[in-house]
């Protein structure tokens, strides 16, 4: 499978990430990848930039050392009511939008039909295209809700290479990952690649996700990173 579109990567303006625009799209470019994601931390994660940031990201080439570029954000839900850090009209002016259960601003007490709500509710805002790293298992959520509601609102449900890293802090990825695939194939839902990449050396890498699409025979007509044509209709710049 060749999966040419990373959707989900960081620059240092996300705070603990350390290369510049230019070294992501470098790198990317080096990999043979088509398009490469820019999705910084919205404003609640402790150290990122501010909503300024996103609000001026009209000034930056979207072609860059070989590469399109795509810049966005990578949302914090906040709450089970599906709020989020930055507001709507920030958002859908954005090339791509995740949003993404962190630790720092979302905490780790909530039950599983909290946690399945945040993301049914995130999935409703029309300017949410991705729902990042679903797949950490102290966040426990029935998984054929979250998949039926993807089909539902046409979000892309993200595999997340860095998730499933030998060294990942997230727990039970794996099998999460695994059970959201079969779901997914179930209800002919579409997923997307991200490599979470916070260094150049790491823009498109996709060693895992590769490893785990091939264990599991996922049909790549259901994954959007390999074909620009497949990703445009999930995602807010080309809506």
């Amino acid at each position: 499978m060749n999966l040419i579109i990373d959707t989900h990567a960081h620059t240092l303006v996300s705070g603990h990430a350390y290369s510049t625009i230019h070294d992501m799209a470098k790198a990317a470019y080096e990999k043979g990848l088509k398009v490469q994601c820019l999705t910084e931390h919205a404003p609640a994660m402790p150290g990122t930039c501010h909503s300024y940031y996103f609000m001026n990201l009209d000034k930056v080439p979207r072609q860059m050392d070989g590469v399109e570029l795509l810049l966005g954000t990578e949302l914090n839900i906040l709450d089970p009511l599906g709020n989020v850090d930055l507001p709507e009209d920030i958002c859908k002016k954005l090339d791509i939008v995740i949003a993404s259960i962190h630790p720092p601003c979302y905490g780790l007490n909530h039950t599983v039909e909290e946690n399945t709500q945040s993301y049914l509710e995130v999935m409703k805002k029309p300017y949410v295209n991705i729902i990042g790293h679903p797949d950490d298992s102290r966040f426990p959520i029935d998984y054929e809700q979250i998949v039926r509601m993807a089909k539902e609102t046409e979000t892309l449900l993200e595999v997340n290479n860095s998730s499933l890293s030998p060294i990942t802090f997230r727990e039970g990825a794996r099998e999460n990952v695994l059970q959201m695939l079969d779901l997914c194939k179930q209800y002919e839902v579409m997923i997307t690649t991200g490599s979470d990449a916070h260094v150049d050396v790491d823009a498109g890498n996709f060693k895992y996700v590769e490893e785990i699409l091939e264990y599991c025979a996922f049909p790549e007509e259901l994954v959007a990173t390999t074909d620009i044509k497949k990703l445009k209709p999930y995602i807010n710049k080309y809506k």
